[in-house]
C-alpha cells in the first residue's frame, strides 16, 4: 500500500503534469492559428477520422446535441464539413471533412508541429531522451482511460 508521502509526491507531479500540459496546449493553439475555437477544432479533427453521426459527433466531443448542432453548422458554413443524410437512415445526419477541411487541420498541426520541433532544438540529447520515454509513458497512461 502506498504510504502518504507517495500520495502527496503524486499528487504534486499531476499538479505540475497538468500545469505543464495546459501551457503547451494553450501555446500549441496560439501556433495553429486556425481561425476556429477550440471546440471547433476539435470537432473537426473527430469528423476527420470518417463520417460520423452528429449524435456520435456530440458523444464524442462530450457535449449536447444542439451544443454539436451549432458547432457543425459554423463549420459548414466556412465550407469545412458537409452534412447528408444517411443513406441507411434518411433520419440521420452523417458529417464528412470537405478538402478545404482537411487542408485547414494539416496547415494548423503542421504549424504547430514546426513550433514544437523548434522548441526542441535547445535540448541535448539526454533532454531528447528523457522527452521520447515520457512522451512513450504519457500514450501509455492515456490508452489506459476509463
Amino acid at each position: 500500500m502506498p504510504t502518504l508521502s507517495a500520495a502527496i509526491d503524486r499528487a504534486q507531479l499531476a499538479g505540475r503534469l497538468r500545469l505543464a500540459v495546459t501551457r503547451l496546449n494553450r501555446r500549441l493553439r496560439l501556433q495553429g492559428e486556425s481561425g476556429l475555437s477550440a471546440t471547433a477544432f476539435s470537432a473537426l479533427a473527430t469528423i476527420a477520422r470518417g463520417p460520423i453521426a452528429l449524435g456520435e459527433l456530440a458523444a464524442a466531443e462530450g457535449v449536447k446535441p444542439p451544443s454539436i448542432t451549432s458547432t457543425v453548422a459554423a463549420l459548414e458554413a466556412q465550407g469545412l464539413v458537409i452534412r447528408e443524410a444517411d443513406p441507411s437512415d434518411r433520419r440521420v445526419s452523417r458529417v464528412s471533412v470537405t478538402p478545404r477541411g482537411r487542408l485547414r487541420l494539416l496547415r494548423s498541426r503542421s504549424r504547430k508541429t514546426a513550433y514544437l520541433a523548434a522548441r526542441l532544438e535547445i535540448l541535448d540529447e539526454a533532454q531528447l531522451r528523457t522527452l521520447t520515454e515520457a512522451a512513450e509513458i504519457l500514450e501509455r497512461l492515456l490508452e489506459r482511460e476509463p
